[in-house]
């Protein structure tokens, strides 16, 4: 017994080490502040650039603590932090961006064009040397942005601060605060008459997102805001009716000439609006029946919230903005610009079968082979094989399950890859 109880104490120890060197290493090399640098991205497809547009500090810092060089996924960004003494890399961060849709676009051949980007970056205690980096879907760097910061430099912005953070209500707590993700859902094309509707809608997303694992299950690791951001007009902007409005985050229906994709080009817009709140990840809420919505990779997610189906979109929107989940579902005739066949995508949740090792292969009996193609009557969500047909195309990328809900809003569950992918994630921020 009494080798039990030492064996206890010394995993107790242990972990208590563990929690106590990971904090001492995030206070060691940050301030408790976040510091926020906008970039633009510019350029076609046959060349692109990054330009630093400013930089600015908001009070707290919501991102991670722990795993400061590591992230879960890999994106099509990376953003590292190096200490400008010793070149020590402090911190890493991954995300996606619009800009990186648009150049597999046919317009991306013509004339160059340019789109806000913005990074949250916990704010260091010393100089910094920050470093971007854009990826195609080859993986390979396509454009990169070094910049040096000094944390006393006098013409980073100060914002969010005293009387000029907005109105917020929190409706979901975590257990730890220091352990915890955080989501701020924030209000779009909803008057100041319309708050508590805002508000009405955002306990319907929030109690729907949690009524699905593994979120069910993890809700405490999450705090969740309502960020009451007033528009002067009720809806978004639909360019093909030749509707326009102004709304805090200037969202529009037919974002690179498709109807139903539905976001917003004004990203620093959208962060100066909820500045001063306590968020990393942005779920935008947006005051409309009209079927739409948008997912991108640690940037942000948008969705109508008038809809029907207003909670599944959100949920499977949200496995790309915060799991990197990559769609399931084909097109006849669709090629697979997104997904070289030679190349292993990123996303947890498909493959190209060159790097089949990396992804579920551990959770298929063994021996299995390619089991199925595209079918959207098969709505089995747990035989786990490959099935070819995903990330758009039908040919050549396999999903994990003949149905998800990264497939169809049909089925509300997701597979046991995508389960696991979310999990690790959560994992990776709070654990």
């Amino acid at each position: 017994m009494r080798s039990i109880f030492r064996l206890l104490l010394l995993s107790l120890s242990l972990l208590t080490t563990l929690f106590t060197g990971q904090a001492q290493e995030f206070e060691q090399y940050f301030s408790d502040s976040t510091l926020r640098v906008d970039y633009i991205l510019s350029g076609n497809v046959r060349s692109q650039s990054i330009s630093l547009d400013g930089m600015s500090r908001m009070p707290g810092w919501y991102g991670k603590r722990q795993n400061l060089t590591s992230f879960p996924f890999h994106g099509e960004g990376t953003i590292d932090m190096r200490l400008a003494a010793t070149g020590e890399l402090i911190y890493s961060h991954t995300f996606s961006t619009l800009f990186q849709e648009w150049l597999d676009l046919d317009d991306a051949h013509h004339a160059p064009k340019a789109f806000e980007c913005v990074e949250l970056l916990p704010m260091p205690r010393d100089s910094v040397i920050v470093t971007v980096n854009l990826y195609n879907h080859r993986h390979e760097i396509t454009s990169t942005i070094e910049h040096k910061v000094y944390p006393t430099d006098c013409t980073i912005v100060h914002k969010g601060e005293g009387n000029n953070v907005p109105q917020y209500v929190v409706l979901n707590e975590p257990a730890r605060n220091d352990k915890c993700i955080n989501i701020a859902f924030v209000a779009e094309g909803y008057t100041q008459e319309q708050m508590n509707d805002f508000l009405t809608d955002c306990k319907k997303g929030l109690d729907g997102l949690f009524q699905f694992a593994p979120y069910k299950q993890l809700r405490d690791r999450f705090r969740v805001i309502a960020v009451l951001t007033p528009s002067q007009d009720c809806g978004p902007s639909i360019p093909s009716e030749g509707v326009w409005h102004n709304t805090a985050m200037g969202s529009s229906f037919d974002t690179f000439g498709m109807a139903r994709y539905l976001t917003t080009l004004r990203i620093k817009q959208m962060h100066d609006a909820i500045a001063g709140t306590p968020y990393e990840h942005i779920i935008v809420m947006v005051n409309t029946d009209r079927y739409g919505g948008g997912g991108i990779y640690n940037t942000l997610n948008l969705l109508m919230t008038k809809h029907r189906l207003f909670v599944e979109v959100l949920v499977h929107e949200f496995g790309h903005s915060f799991a990197g989940l990559a769609d399931e579902y084909a097109y006849e005739g669709e090629e697979p610009n997104d997904y070289p066949l030679d190349i292993e995508p990123w996303a947890p949740n498909i493959t190209t079968l060159i790097n089949f090792d990396s992804k579920w292969k551990d959770l298929m009996p063994k021996g299995k082979a390619i089991i199925g193609m595209a079918d959207d009557k098969n709505y089995d969500t747990q035989t786990i094989g490959l099935y070819e047909g995903a990330g758009c195309v039908l040919k050549g990328v396999y999903r994990p399950t003949p149905n998800c809900m990264m497939k169809t809003l049909k089925v509300p569950i997701f597979c046991p890859v995508c389960t696991r992918a979310i999990e690790k994630v959560i994992d990776f921020y709070t654990k």
